[in-house]
């Protein structure tokens, strides 16, 4: 199983207390780290602006990305992933309430590897993050070589 953390990019609070629980309640180890805009989800996959160019960090194994968020929004943080060697392959599942047809496109172009739905009741919601974590963290073999440590060859 990947130990690497996950990185839960969600800003709204009621969401995010439900995905940090469903996965407590999946036995999903993984520290969870969550940034609530897109603009400290860029910060945490890529560093600040005070981080040493040298120095090497933890990426996570998972990154929960929602679509609709403050300072960037979700697209703009996949592209930039999509676009730098260190988080190309990194598995990013869309996790939006968005139903609408140009996100989920708008998704798959930008290389989300997963568009999910947010599903209303809790218990479906439960089993859908167990389902995720399960999935991407222990049956997934990730892509090898990058990704593992920012600026790794």
């Amino acid at each position: 199983m990947d130990q690497r953390p996950i990185l839960l990019v969600e800003d709204n609070p009621d969401d995010e207390a439900l995905a940090i629980r469903a996965f407590r309640r999946s036995k999903v180890v993984n520290r969870i780290i969550v940034a609530r805009d897109g603009a400290e989800a860029l910060t945490i996959l890529f560093g600040g602006q005070d981080r040493d160019a040298d120095r090497k960090h933890e990426l996570p194994a998972l990154v929960l990305l929602d679509l609709k968020l403050p300072k960037v929004d979700g697209l703009e943080v996949l592209r930039r992933m999509r676009a730098d060697d260190s988080t190309r392959y990194l598995p990013v599942v869309v996790m939006t309430s968005s139903s609408q047809e140009e996100d989920r496109l708008a998704s798959y172009e930008g290389g989300a590897n997963s568009y999910v739905r947010k599903p209303v009741d809790f218990q479906r919601f439960v089993q859908s993050v167990e389902s995720l974590g399960i999935y991407w963290l222990v049956i997934n073999e990730p892509y090898p070589g990058r990704g593992r440590d920012a600026g790794a060859a």
